[in-house]
């Protein structure tokens, strides 16, 4: 008996050991907690217009908004005019600044009789903060053979000092009111469209008073719309 119960101790003790010897340690880990960056919005070179990308912006924007005719009214009557869709960053131009409004605080401003009636620029408060938002950004020439300065043309003014590439103000445009054209301005502004109907109305517009400088003593003022 006495032999017994050593043998069952002998036993006991050896299972003990043995387990002590196999036992492994579990070690948990603690989760690597990963940096997630904040995914930074890529801006495309069209999504917002400013100086640098107003070529990309125009070019994206033309490819969407195709529409080529817009209506000036006035109080003399309307003017309808076609754009050109090969002058395309002229074109698109044009479209954008119908669409957010830009004309329509603004007036014609020059009034050359038998040469030019000038205008998208006013001494207007909204019309001052259009330009400062976008940067007052110039538009390079697209000039083309074909588009000349026949009578009611439509082109894009500029400046002529320290402008030696001939950019346009995006802003300011100007009608050809002299019926044998303005041809000695092909190539020095960009011809972007054209007067449809409304010739009548460019003459009466023509007829108003103006100061020394051709700026007329009481403002012509106009609004303009999208036709097609």
């Amino acid at each position: 008996m006495k032999n017994l119960k050593l043998f069952i101790n002998f036993i006991f003790i050896l299972l003990i050991v043995s387990c002590g010897e196999t036992k492994k340690e579990i070690v948990i880990q603690p989760a690597i907690k990963k940096e997630i960056k904040p995914v930074e919005k890529v801006q495309k070179s069209w999504d917002s217009l400013k100086k640098h990308n107003v070529e990309a912006f125009f070019t994206e924007y033309g490819k969407t908004n195709k529409e080529t005719k817009v209506l000036i009214k006035t109080d003399f009557g309307d003017i309808k005019l076609r754009l050109y869709n090969d002058t395309p960053i002229h074109r698109a131009n044009f479209i954008f600044l119908t669409k957010i409004n830009y004309f329509n605080t603004t007036v014609f401003y020059r009034v050359a009789p038998n040469f030019v009636i000038q205008g998208g620029n006013s001494d207007e408060f909204h019309t001052m903060k259009q330009r400062h938002k976008y940067g007052n950004y110039l538009i390079k020439p697209e000039f083309r053979a074909n588009r000349k300065h026949k009578y009611g043309a439509l082109a894009a003014a500029r400046r002529w000092e320290n402008n030696p590439n001939k950019l346009s103000s995006p802003f300011e445009f100007y009608m050809v009111h002299n019926r044998k054209g303005a041809h000695h301005l092909n190539n020095e502004h960009t011809v972007f469209g054209e007067v449809i109907s409304g010739f009548s109305t460019l003459d009466k517009i023509s007829k108003v008073k103006t100061d020394v400088k051709e700026w007329p003593l009481k403002d012509v003022k106009m609004t303009v719309e999208i036709i097609e």
